[in-house]
């Protein structure tokens, strides 16, 4: 019924501005090591962190999303909400969503998981987004709100 493709502009350069982050704090680590062996630890750390978290935004972010009439998985097969489960939809401009994105409010709490730069979920709390594209979020949580709205009738 509808599909979320992170593959864009968005995806490079959240992937670009990672990728630099961890490189700039490595650098300034090993050029410029602070005076205390425990701060030059911490910046390895951060530095080795984020490209850490680029691998895991590069590898996440190469799956889809799927909506169906039973449920919302990604490319993988791993489900993200049953339809049947889905209570409400926020994507309005003050909801607390990801950017370009939505929340889907669940009627019961399921495992936390996290794909960073496409979905997260929270107990009862599923949100899509990041480095999705907006025009294709917005009519999937469209969507979802007129199937909660026929069901809910």
């Amino acid at each position: 019924m509808a599909e979320v493709d992170p593959r864009g502009p968005r995806r490079v350069l959240a992937l670009g501005m990672l990728l630099t982050l961890g490189a700039l704090v490595l650098y300034l680590a090993f050029t410029q090591p602070p005076a205390h062996l425990g701060w030059q630890v911490f910046l390895i750390a951060m530095g080795l962190g984020a490209l850490g978290m680029a691998y895991k935004l590069q590898v996440a972010t190469t799956r889809c999303l799927y909506l169906t009439r039973e449920h919302i998985a990604d490319s993988d097969g791993r489900v993200l909400a049953r339809i049947e489960d889905v209570e409400a939809v926020s994507r309005g401009a003050f909801a607390m969503k990801p950017s370009n994105g939505f929340t889907i409010k669940l009627k019961n709490p399921a495992p936390r998981a996290w794909q960073p730069g496409l979905w997260w979920r929270l107990g009862r709390r599923v949100a899509v987004g990041g480095v999705t594209p907006g025009a294709q979020a917005r009519p999937m949580a469209d969507i979802i709100s007129v199937m909660i709205a026929q069901r809910d009738a």
